[in-house]
């Protein structure tokens, strides 16, 4: 599996990686019409995925909000959901994050596996369903101090609308991706307050 490579600056640029086998979000790649995945070093290997993910989302970049609401806009006009903020109430769960149960909407989208190490969410229309997996994993290699962080897209796309969809988001969704990833590899370690 390629490994992230830290930059100069104390942060690594995401490295591309299979959808990480016998994971909750693999366990969604049959049949799906795109998946990718991106893994950096993990940056508070002691903390929940849930928690990682909440941290990331509440902090949201304004360009990718700017992004949310543009495709938000341009949807309605085929029919389709609004989705409100990528961030969306994230910040209210990151109060307490031990109160989150799947089922429960955090942003943009459902909790659909929830486990110390792993978080699902996802979101389903009529023209196709999404899954997005924070997975932390343990150590690289023996005797290593921590392990990796990956986020992991599984896309089932329904129909010609759904396809049209992907075509036109799938650059932006990569983009977006990279940005959260390199965000989170500059997270303060646990215990450590970065703001």
């Amino acid at each position: 599996m390629p490994q992230p490579h830290p930059s100069s600056a104390g942060t690594a640029t995401p490295a591309a990686i299979p959808v990480p086998p016998g994971t909750a979000i693999a366990s969604l790649l049959p049949g799906a019409d795109f998946s990718d995945a991106y893994a950096i070093s993990d940056p508070r290997p002691h903390e929940s995925a849930l928690q990682t993910w909440l941290t990331l989302v509440a902090d949201t970049p304004g360009w990718i909000e700017g992004l949310m609401g543009l495709r938000n806009r341009l949807v309605r006009l085929a029919g389709l959901r609004d989705l409100g903020p990528l961030r969306g109430n994230a910040a209210q769960w990151l109060r307490a994050p031990h109160t989150c149960r799947v089922g429960d909407r955090v942003g943009i989208f459902e909790v659909r596996h929830l486990s110390p190490n792993e978080v699902v969410m996802g979101q389903d229309d009529r023209h196709l369903d999404v899954h997005v997996s924070l997975l932390r994993s343990g150590p690289a290699a023996p005797g290593s101090a921590g392990g990796t962080l990956s986020l992991s897209t599984v896309v089932h796309v329904h129909n010609a609308l759904g396809h049209a969809y992907m075509a036109a988001v799938v650059p932006f969704h990569r983009r977006i991706v990279r940005t959260l990833m390199v965000r989170a590899s500059r997270l303060p370690p646990e215990g450590r307050s970065g703001r």
